[in-house]
């Protein structure tokens, strides 16, 4: 009798609702759909259903170079590896060091900062050492060393150690010396993911130490090589930049996400500063696995995938203090649709929109890649930010994905839907009202299913209701406007859209924001302390296959 199929074996003859029952519970043979996702600043990544490893590779920021005949940046710790385990659906912070500051003369260059993925972490490249007196002649330890410098006519500056603190394998290498001539100086290079930095000969800078290559974006690419020390040292291959050297005394930085670290100074120039690091994701999802982002990263569609559902939710507006009425924050644009074309092996920008301070407007969430036809082609699909609540000396709401409620009594509610897409992405807010002589209340924001209510006399307007959507395989509401604040006599503040909680404020209470990654307006108040923030949006992607 043949066994129940599992995700490795699955051999007989299967009725079809058996088959149909065995991939819902993903326990038939698959081989999945490989996704590649790229972190180029820091982020959060939620682990999807299905998904229990992930190879990775983490660099972190360069080493900065040092100033005035010194020592190259060293490159940013390099790991990778496979089979990594995670948990579905646990979020996940990844933070993505940046790259450290060029010296200034007398001064080394800072050392870069850590990139993070759960418990891997590597260290930030070592600044490189500056012509000056010890310690600053020194190199930084680091994930990879710092180069080291000279001062005077006999000290030699010391290179900093890589692979600090240890691992295994090795993050990186040491930097290297600098050397001195009764008439020449020059700095080491600093240390890089595959090789150490080389010392300074004579008057010649040694050359930064080499990077590492990974092929798991797909293709092969060399990261975390070190700046070159000067005078005229070569940036190591990854990323590492040159010194400077007479008569171009200016280094060059250490490239962009790839943790090189920096040149190092010509005679009484600064050093360079160090490339930012980068955290790269690989891992392989099951049919129909939903992707939920909620900072921004790149996702390469797997190959396969032809079709996509999404949702993209941009910040909401901040609720707005007033004197006498805020009013509520519009949440951030709502854009959803189903089987929508994408390319197989094609990168597609995800942001993710934060939510609006007090008194001010969220920020953008979009997809944009491919090609047309495709929707996501640039521009892509963006959702506009949610508009902030009016308040005194900027009375009307803010327009947006959905306005922000007019406050300080007389302020209009700002337009939604702004730019127009169709469908709608919002609604307008709410207008403030008064009550002359006794108080204020402030319109409520507008959310994506309906406009926010208009404040009377001194009854705060509530926000626009949200809308609920399934995508992610449970229903949730997002995007609702937050309810106004109100004042003088006996105020009610307005109740936030679908009653989400992001409620407006009176004297005696304070407004509330709305669920993180909601995309929900912030309640307005009249105390200038107690407005709430607009929530973040969210970014949510379905394949179909």
């Amino acid at each position: 009798m043949a066994q129940f199929p599992s995700t490795s074996s699955a051999s007989g003859i299967w009725r079809l609702n058996t088959i149909r029952e065995a991939l819902m519970g993903f326990n038939w043979p698959y081989s999945g759909f490989e996704v590649v996702q790229v972190f180029t600043s820091t982020s959060t990544w939620t682990c999807p259903a299905g998904v229990t490893s992930v190879d990775y590779l983490v660099v972190a920021g360069g080493g900065g170079g040092g100033a005035s005949n010194s020592g190259g940046g060293g490159a940013g710790g390099f790991r990778t590896g496979t089979g990594l385990s995670v948990t579905a659906g646990t979020d996940y912070t990844v933070t993505v060091g940046g790259g450290g500051s060029g010296g200034s003369p007398g001064s080394r260059g800072a050392s870069g900062a850590n990139s993070v993925f759960s418990t891997i972490t590597s260290a930030g490249g070592g600044g490189g050492g500056s012509e000056a007196a010890s310690p600053a002649c020194n190199g930084i330890d680091g994930g990879s060393g710092g180069g080291g410098s000279t001062t005077g006519p006999s000290t030699i500056g010391t290179a900093g150690s890589g692979n600090t603190p240890n691992t295994t394998p090795s993050q990186g290498n040491n930097g290297g010396t600098g050397a001195v001539t009764p008439s020449t100086r020059s700095g080491g290079g600093g240390g890089g993911a595959g090789a150490s930095g080389s010392n300074g000969s004579g008057g010649t800078g040694g050359a930064g130490g080499s990077g590492s290559a990974s092929s798991i974006s797909g293709t092969s690419v060399t990261y975390a090589g070190g700046g070159g020390g000067t005078n005229g040292g070569a940036g190591g291959s990854g990323g590492g930049g040159a010194a400077g050297t007479y008569p171009t005394p200016s280094a060059t930085a250490g490239t962009t996400n790839t943790g090189g670290g920096g040149g190092g100074g010509q005679y009484l120039n600064a050093g360079a500063a160090g490339g930012s690091g980068i955290v790269i994701l690989k891992y392989t999802v099951p049919s129909q696995t939903v992707f939920v982002f909620k900072g921004t990263t790149t996702w390469r569609c797997p190959t396969g995938v032809t079709s996509v559902d999404y949702l993209v939710v941009a910040g909401g507006g901040g609720g707005s203090t007033s004197g006498g009425s805020g009013g509520g924050g519009g949440a951030g644009g709502y854009r959803t649709g189903s089987a929508q074309s994408v390319s197989a092996g094609s990168d597609y920008t995800i942001i993710v929109g934060g939510g609006g301070a007090a008194n001010n407007n969220g920020n953008n969430s979009s997809i944009v890649g491919g090609s047309s036809p495709s929707p996501f082609a640039s521009p892509g699909i963006v959702s506009t930010a949610g508009g902030r609540g009016g308040y005194t000396g900027a009375a009307n709401g803010a327009s947006g994905g959905s306005g922000g409620g007019g406050g300080d009594g007389t302020g209009t509610g700002g337009s939604g839907n702004t730019p127009s897409t169709s469908p709608s992405q919002g609604n307008n807010g709410g207008t403030a009202g008064q009550q002359p002589g006794v108080g204020l209340a402030g319109g409520g924001g507008g959310g994506s299913a309906g406009a926010g209510t208009n404040g009377v006399q001194v009854v705060a307007g509530n926000g626009g209701a949200g809308t609920a959507t399934s995508i992610s395989g449970s229903s949730v509401t997002y995007a609702s406007g937050g309810g106004g604040g109100a004042g003088g006599g006996t105020p009610v503040a307005g109740t936030g859209g679908s009653s989400l909680g992001n409620d407006g404020g009176t004297p005696t209470s304070n407004a509330s924001p709305g669920p993180v990654f909601s995309g929900c307006g912030g309640g307005g108040s009249i105390n200038p302390s107690s407005a709430a923030a607009g929530s973040s949006g969210i970014v949510i992607i379905k394949i179909n296959q």
